[in-house]
């Protein structure tokens, strides 16, 4: 399987509606109610998921169920008023939904866009698999650093709201480790999920003809070297196009060892790889489409789309 563009949701309108669920870990009420206000300052209309505040019984880490987390996600899909799902959280359990999603059902719903990053990885790549959906690797809503950072919010309305002034993209930081220019089709997301989805169902078999995103939080350089060493082992970075590196917030013992360790895991691939681009765990987090043509210029430092990320 080769790494295709996905189907593009609509561009949003002021008054258009928008779902926000909790299909991973659970919200904070101030967190919430922040991010609701933002949205709502858009213009946009905010449907709650039915489960958006819950918890699950005995496992506190998750936001409700999987029953639940699952039911709430997929009402919001097939909901004809709802143009694009934006996911509260990230943390744990999104994996725990894919095996209690009705994938034909949602087939036959419109396109429209799923948003969010970290554990929300796991949905990406399912709704990539399954529904051949293009989707936004941005912020979750419910994070009260999503309210705060007016950066990321920012970034993440001019995708939603004007997807073509959001066709080159960069970061002040980016750096250049590899060289050179690809085309393909960006995957990818948060290293830990990719790894932990290897050869599960809803999962690609491999990124060939991916830009292939990987960022990561709180993780030592060991276990980045395990996990990498594993996607290159497996074969799922085999024929891949290109590599754009996220944050590495928290992951010690420091970025240089982080960047030593991608430098002689990455390099030997071939292709173009750009550092510190300004997606994942960090402030002023930039929105990045998965599932989108495009070119990556590693020395130039951008990543530019075919078209617009949304319709």
């Amino acid at each position: 399987m080769t790494a295709a563009p996905g189907a593009r949701g609509p561009r949003l309108r002021p008054g258009d509606a928008v779902s926000v669920v909790a299909p991973c870990s659970p919200v904070t009420c101030d967190g919430i109610e922040s991010g609701l206000s933002v949205l709502r300052k858009w213009g946009l209309e905010t449907a709650e998921g039915e489960h958006l505040r819950g918890r699950h019984p005995r496992l506190p880490y998750l936001a409700g169920t999987d029953e639940e987390r699952a039911a709430d996600l997929q009402r919001a899909w097939l909901d004809p008023r709802t143009a694009a799902v934006l996911c509260a959280r990230g943390g744990d359990g999104a994996h725990r939904v894919l095996d209690r999603l009705d994938f034909a059902a949602m087939r036959r719903a419109p396109a429209k866009t799923l948003v969010g990053f970290s554990d929300v990885t796991a949905l990406h790549e399912a709704f990539a698999v399954e529904l051949g959906a293009a989707t936004l690797h941005g912020p979750v809503v419910a994070l009260e650093s999503f309210s705060e950072d007016t950066v990321a919010a920012a970034h993440l309305r001019t995708a939603l709201f004007e997807p073509e002034a959001a066709t080159v993209l960069g970061a002040p930081g980016a750096e250049t480790l590899v060289g050179g220019t690809a085309r393909g089709v960006t995957v990818g997301g948060n290293l830990s999920v990719l790894n932990d989805s290897l050869a599960a169902p809803h999962s690609r078999p491999s990124a060939r003809g991916g830009l292939v995103l990987l960022e990561d939080v709180g993780e030592d350089v060991s276990r980045i070297d395990r996990m990498l060493t594993q996607l290159l082992r497996s074969g799922w970075l085999e024929g891949a196009a290109g590599v754009l590196l996220g944050s590495w917030e928290g992951c010690t013992p420091d970025a240089a060892a982080v960047r030593t360790l991608m430098l002689e895991r990455l390099a030997p691939l071939g292709v173009p790889v750009v550092g510190e681009f300004g997606f994942g765990h960090r402030a002023a987090q930039i929105t990045v489409p998965l599932g989108a043509a495009a070119t990556l210029d590693a020395d130039a430092r951008t990543l530019t789309l075919d078209r617009p990320a949304l319709a």
